[in-house]
């Protein structure tokens, strides 16, 4: 297996060197679980082009930033032989100067698209704070682009265009893709600009609140736990930006505390390290958070969209492309989905492994990146036999064969598979196996389980395997499996707990005093090593202590092989995030009838 271990967040959150637009048909299958096709188009002979730096001074929600972006120009491209055009920015963190923004809009250039990529606010040689994508500014920023590809709006130098194929009279046909930082930009931009024709967001967020401070409880107006170690890298790398640059640009400096993030942005970072959770900054962090992300706008998104997503991902985890998914389908706006391995967490990136890789040119040749091509042919060229593929689609690390690495379904999984948690630490299959009893965990004082150090994946270090300590944790076991058995999809909980002081810190004004716990789920090896699947949990605070409550897992694709066993684990503590206020004992109980639960989403039974 090769993780994928890119130098930045910038590299990792656009994409690289690769072919990225010729026409491809793909055969939708109606199985749940039918192998994808992996037809190898060759490649369009290259064109040459030219790139021309430009910068464009443009309105961002009530001031003005200057954008630094460079525009690739196909030769023979001209207002009678027009091309539609490509929009890509960085990643957090990076620039339009960086090796994968650059050349993306090289990409594109050499199969005839006129691209444009350009740094986004805040980074490289824009100006401006960083304001995390919110519609209002940086979407309106990346619109103003739009009017320079649509020919109505010059660069500071006076350069317009006017070979960029048109829809009508100031309506240019464009596509947007990037990931992360590079991909929530596009439906921001989508939102308020309905020229945009077609998206492909990349390992991206649907709501920051549940980015940085995860709550897989139903109830989302409690905040979640503090994913500290993704959120203070962001921060630090953020504050960094100004420094990186020969003169200082007074447009990107704030005052005190926060140098280069606008005021609310600092605000809710000062909240999430506080450890505290009054009522009123709780709601101002909530509805910022929410306010810059997709899932406050996705209504106004009605490009075709394309999301991929990492399986490998403690940042942004599947559940989060699942929800713009979801929401963007239910209102009738053309979507697909496909999860990949690699995410900011790592995952497999060598081209060997049928995955796609930037760097090394393979669009053509894996399946993610046929599907991208395919996705642009349609909706960019208007290549209407062009077949998008399935609606959902998910890579199997357990194959050694690129050829039937993807699985493909015309629905997401559901959950299929219910298990029991036993009395006596068993998972069973049937309420009428569970055994009376119950146990009892305690958090210490300091962190006691280890799920990842959350930047590993991206600077290649080492990280110890996952681990709980003894007494802070619950765990129940399967029987070996009599055969193997795929999950796909988000495991459910449901659970009741009984934990006196933190009854009695329910009452509290602060909601940092309500109960935190961690539910997670192993792959047990019949020799007894543990696989933490995808290094990820799912960090619960707990609404009501008092009432049973439903935790929902992040999405996995996992196979458990035959000899192997399920486990389900809640722990006290993870050392990637925040934890509980004070020592708070948990016991939890079963008896026949009364049970706590585990739902899987099995696909080929």
């Amino acid at each position: 297996m090769s993780r994928a271990v890119p130098r930045a967040l910038g590299t990792l959150g656009t994409l690289g060197a690769a072919a990225l637009l010729v026409p491809l048909t793909l055969t939708t299958p109606t199985s749940a679980a039918t192998t994808a096709p992996t037809p190898a188009p060759a490649p369009p002979t290259p064109r040459t082009y030219t790139v021309t730096p430009l910068k464009f001074t443009v309105p961002t929600g009530g001031s003005r930033c200057v954008i630094d972006a460079d525009l690739y120009r196909p030769a023979g491209t001209d207002a009678e032989h027009p091309a539609p055009a490509v929009l890509t920015t960085n990643g957090f963190g990076g620039s339009k100067s960086d090796g994968s923004t650059d050349a993306t809009g090289r990409a594109f250039a050499r199969r005839g698209y006129v691209g444009l990529a350009y740094s986004g606010l805040g980074f490289g040689k824009s100006g401006c704070l960083i304001s995390l994508n919110d519609p209002r500014i940086d979407g309106t920023a990346a619109s103003a682009l739009v009017d320079f590809l649509a020919g109505t709006r010059a660069a500071d130098d006076g350069t317009t265009v006017d070979y960029v194929t048109a829809d009508r009279r100031g309506d240019p046909r464009v596509g947007m893709i990037g990931g992360s930082y590079g991909g929530a930009i596009q439906l921001a931009t989508a939102a308020v600009d309905h020229r945009v024709d077609a998206l492909v967001p990349m390992i991206t967020w649907n709501d920051l609140a549940y980015s940085l401070a995860p709550q897989n409880a139903a109830d989302r107006d409690v905040p979640g736990v503090f994913k500290w170690q993704w959120t203070n890298a962001f921060f630090l790398m953020g504050e960094g930006q100004p420094l990186l640059q020969p003169a200082l640009d007074p447009s990107r400096v704030n005052r005190l505390p926060c140098l280069h993030f606008v005021d609310d942005a600092c605000a809710t970072i000062r909240t999430l390290n506080s450890g505290r959770y009054p009522a009123d900054t709780t709601k101002a962090l909530l509805d910022y958070a929410r306010g810059v992300s997709p899932v406050s706008y996705l209504k106004d998104v009605k490009a075709p969209t394309l999301l991929v997503q990492g399986q490998a991902d403690s940042l942004f985890n599947l559940n989060e492309a699942t929800a713009n998914y979801e929401t963007l389908r239910a209102q009738g706006t053309p979507a697909k989905m496909i999860w990949q391995s690699w995410g900011h967490s790592g995952g497999r990136t060598d081209p060997e492994s049928g995955e796609l890789n930037f760097g090394r040119d393979n669009l053509e040749t894996s399946y993610v990146g046929r599907r991208i091509l395919a996705w642009f042919d349609r909706y960019l060229r208007h290549h209407k036999g062009t077949d998008t593929g399935p609606a959902f689609a998910y890579y199997r690390d357990w194959t050694d064969d690129p050829a039937t690495a993807y699985a493909t379904a015309p629905t997401l999984p559901g959950l299929s598979k219910k298990l029991y948690l036993s009395g006596d630490g068993k998972l069973v299959d049937n309420a009428k196996k569970v055994a009376r009893g119950s146990r009892t965990y305690s958090n210490w004082p300091f962190p006691t389980s280890h799920s990842e150090s959350s930047l590993a994946g991206l600077t290649g270090a080492s990280d110890p395997a996952p681990r709980d300590t003894r007494g802070t944790y619950l765990d129940w076991t399967t029987e070996p499996l009599a055969t193997a058995t795929d999950v796909v999809g988000a495991p459910k909980a449901t659970l009741k707990v009984i934990s006196p002081r933190a009854e009695r810190a329910q009452r509290s004004a602060d909601a940092a005093d309500k109960l935190v716990l961690f539910a997670k789920v192993y792959d047990v090896a019949p020799d007894g090593t543990k696989t933490l699947v995808h290094r990820l949990v799912a960090p619960v605070r707990v609404p009501d202590v008092t009432r049973p409550f439903t935790v929902t897992l992040p999405g996995i694709v996992h196979r458990y092989e035959k000899g192997h066993r399920i486990q389900f684990v809640i722990a006290a503590s993870d050392d990637a995030y925040g934890g509980n206020k004070g020592i708070k004992p948990v016991t939890v109980a079963s008896a026949p009838g009364k049970a706590g639960t585990v739902e899987l989403p099995v696909v080929g039974r």
